[in-house]
Formats: structure tokens, sequence, C-alpha cells
């Protein structure tokens, strides 16, 4: 009789992914230790012997990345994958090729659709709700904590499912399709869109700085006026750029960051004070 993986076990191993997945990364193997805590389940039901067992930990252990809300598709792949080695229906060296062979398009999808695009927009939304005021200063932030948890969970169960079901031949038919570069492109131009939106909406920054001419003759120059009237919001985007530049280049944490900004802030702030350049 063919060994299958019972729908508990399907659902069990999905909520280990769900909520696990990113405990253990690390350099050594990515995602592989998560992808064995996935696997346990999987491998306790399909197989009996400890020798068995303990190959199919071996196989769940190696080298794996993915996107961990999209790429959920990818796990319900490689479960369907260790049912087919459980029953000699393929050999475990087939197995390894197909877990290599996910790492890729599920990244790629995953990071443009859901990490560049779908985040963003929501909190686009969310934010513009709260800037609203009122009671909407509280339901932006509730409506992002609620939304985001919920949204994900649905999105990742329904792809375990479809990634289970189909199995690898979903995967080669995509992308014989050819369809992944076209997508990988589109939202990536959308999620560079949704992320200018959003610095032009709620990145601020400005220089409280008027220089009036000598006599009085002409009208004064408010700096930060002149500055958009060439290039509308320029300084939020540097601002952007710099703080980029701070986290991908340099690799700063995101508490540096921002405690370089405040002492910046603290420092300008004392010496417009101080000079009289404004007034508080």
């Amino acid at each position: 009789m063919s060994k299958k993986v019972s729908k508990s076990t399907l659902r069990k191993s999905w909520k280990t992914w769900f909520f696990w997945h990113g405990c253990s990364q690390q350099g050594e193997n990515l995602l592989g230790n998560a992808m064995a805590h996935t696997m346990s389940p999987v491998i306790e039901e399909l197989y009996t012997t400890k020798e068995d067992k303990v190959e199919a930990y071996k196989r769940s252990l190696t080298l794996f990345n993915t996107e961990q809300q999209l790429g959920a598709i990818a796990p319900g792949i490689l479960i369907g994958v260790e049912e087919s080695v459980a029953n000699k229906e393929i050999t475990p060296d087939v197995a390894e090729s197909i877990k290599v062979a996910l790492i890729g398009p599920t990244s790629a999808i995953g990071d443009s659709l859901w990490v560049a695009t779908i985040i963003p927009l929501l909190l686009t939304i969310t934010m513009t709700i709260t800037n609203i005021g009122n009671v909407f200063l509280y339901l932006g932030p509730l409506l992002y904590a609620v939304g985001y948890p919920v949204l994900t969970s649905i999105m990742s169960w329904r792809l375990w499912n479809v990634g289970y079901s189909t199995g690898i031949g979903f995967m080669k038919k995509f992308m014989k399709s050819g369809k992944l570069e076209l997508i990988t492109k589109t939202m990536t131009i959308l999620g560079l869109i949704v992320v200018g939106a959003l610095i032009a909406s709620f990145v601020s920054l400005s220089i409280p700085l008027v220089i009036t001419p000598p006599g009085g003759e002409t009208a004064a120059v408010n700096v930060d006026d002149m500055i958009n009237a060439i290039f509308p919001n320029l300084l939020p985007l540097l601002l952007t750029i710099g703080v980029y530049r701070l986290y991908a280049k340099k690799k700063k944490s995101p508490l540096f960051i921002m405690g370089f900004i405040l002492v910046i802030a603290i420092l300008l702030t004392i010496i417009g004070k101080l000079s009289g350049i404004y007034t508080f």
C-alpha cells in the first residue's frame, strides 16, 4: 500500500513552517534547519525505520532558501517529493535536485511580489488611514497588525496545498512558460513605484531657513520652497537614499540609523536655535 501524508500532518507541517521558518536562518545552510523542522512530522509519518528517518532528515538539512510567504509553495512541493521517495517512485538524488531547483524561482517571485509590492501597498493604505487622525490614528496600525498575519496565513496555506497537490509539475510548467521573468520585472517596477510614493507621502525633511536680502527691496526667499520648486521632495529622497546606503551598503543596524538621525536632528536644532536662524 502506498504511503500518503495525512491532512493533519500536512497542516502540522505548515504551522511549523509558518511560525518558525526564520528562527534558525544562518549562513551555513540558510533555511535548511527550518526545512528539517518543517519536514519532521512528515518524515515521522512516512518512515518506520531509524535508518530511513535519518536519511530523510539529512536531505532536509541541506542548503535551502526561499521567500517564506509566497515561497510556502516550495515546502508543499517537497512534501509531495518526500512522499514519492518513501513510495520508491523517485530516488533521493532526484529529490535533492528538485529541492535545489525550487530555490531560484520561488525566491524571485516571492521577493518581487510580496516583499517589494504587497507589503508596501498594505503599509501605504494603513499609513494613509492613520494620517486622517482622530480615531483613525489607532485604526491604521490595528488594521496592519491584524491584516498582515491574516493575509499572510491564508495565502501561505493555500500555496502550501497547491504545492503539495500539483507537485513539481506545476513549477516545471510555469518555468517553461517564460512568465517568471515577466512577473519578476513587473512586480519589481510596481514595487519601486509604491516605494517612491511612500517616500513622497510619508518621509518628511525640510530646511527651516529664510534668506532675507539686504535693504528689504526684494522678497525673502524660503530655502525649502526654492528646493521643492526645482525638485519636489528632493530632501526626503536624499534622506531615504542615505538610510538605504547605511543599511544595505554599510551594514548598519536600524537602531544605529535611528540613533544617528536623532543625534543629527538634535545638533541641527541646537545650531538653528543658537544662531537665530529659526525659533521654536
